[in-house]
C-alpha cells in the first residue's frame, strides 16, 4: 500500500477528530499571539529595550508557531483528502493567514536588524496583523463547522476573531490618521508613533 492512501484512510477515518485538533491548536495560538502582543505593547509603556528575541517576540511567535502547525495539518488534510471536506474556506483562511505571519515575522526581524527598535505601526505589524486575523477567522470557520467542539473554545475563537480585527483596525486608524490620533497616545507607543 501506497503512503498517500495509506494517509489518505487515517486521514478519512479521523477528518472530524484532526480538523478539531488543527482549529484548537489555531484558536489557542491565536490566543497566545494576541496575549504576547499585549504583553508587548506594555513594554513598550515601560520603555523595555525593543529588540527582535525579547521574550514577548518569542511568545508572539510562539504563536505564530502553533497556527503553523495547524496550517500544515490543514495542508496536509487539504492535498491528500480535498474531496470530502467540507470547510476548505476555513482550512484556506489559516493557511493564507499563517504563510502572511511567516513572511511578517522574516520582515520583523530584518526590520529589527536594521533599525533596532520597530514601531506599533509597521509593514512587517500590518502583515503580520491580517495573518492573523485571517488565521483568527479560519479556526473560528473550521470550529463552528464542527458540531463537537467545545464551547468555550468557540468563545475564545470569536473573541479572537473580534480581538485580532479590533487590533488591525486600531493600527490602521493610526496609518492614516498618524498626526492627529498618535500625538495624543505617543506616551504609550512612543516607538510606534516614531516610526510613521
Amino acid at each position: 500500500m501506497k503512503l498517500s492512501n495509506a494517509l489518505s484512510i487515517i486521514l478519512i477515518s479521523n477528518r472530524k477528530s484532526i480538523i478539531n485538533t488543527i482549529a484548537i491548536l489555531a484558536v489557542s495560538g491565536t490566543v497566545v499571539e494576541l496575549l504576547a502582543g499585549i504583553w508587548d505593547a506594555t513594554s513598550h509603556l515601560m520603555l523595555e529595550p525593543d529588540l527582535f528575541w525579547t521574550i514577548q517576540h518569542v511568545a508572539v511567535y510562539t504563536g505564530v508557531g502553533m497556527i503553523t502547525c495547524s496550517a500544515i495539518l490543514g495542508s496536509i488534510i487539504l492535498i491528500f483528502n480535498p474531496q470530502n471536506i467540507s470547510n476548505k474556506k476555513g482550512l484556506k483562511f489559516l493557511i493564507i493567514g499563517t504563510l502572511l505571519q511567516i513572511t511578517a515575522g522574516y520582515a520583523d526581524s530584518i526590520f529589527h536588524e536594521v533599525y533596532g527598535v520597530d514601531g506599533l505601526v509597521t509593514i512587517s505589524h500590518l502583515i503580520l496583523e491580517t495573518g492573523l486575523l485571517l488565521s483568527a477567522l479560519g479556526g473560528f470557520l473550521l470550529l463552528s463547522s464542527t458540531k463537537s467542539s467545545p464551547k468555550i473554545i468557540l468563545q475564545l475563537a470569536i473573541l479572537s476573531v473580534l480581538l485580532s480585527s479590533t487590533w488591525i483596525g486600531f493600527n490602521f486608524m493610526l496609518l492614516f490618521a498618524s498626526v492627529s490620533l498618535c500625538l495624543p497616545i505617543y506616551e504609550v507607543f512612543s516607538s510606534g508613533c516614531a516610526v510613521l
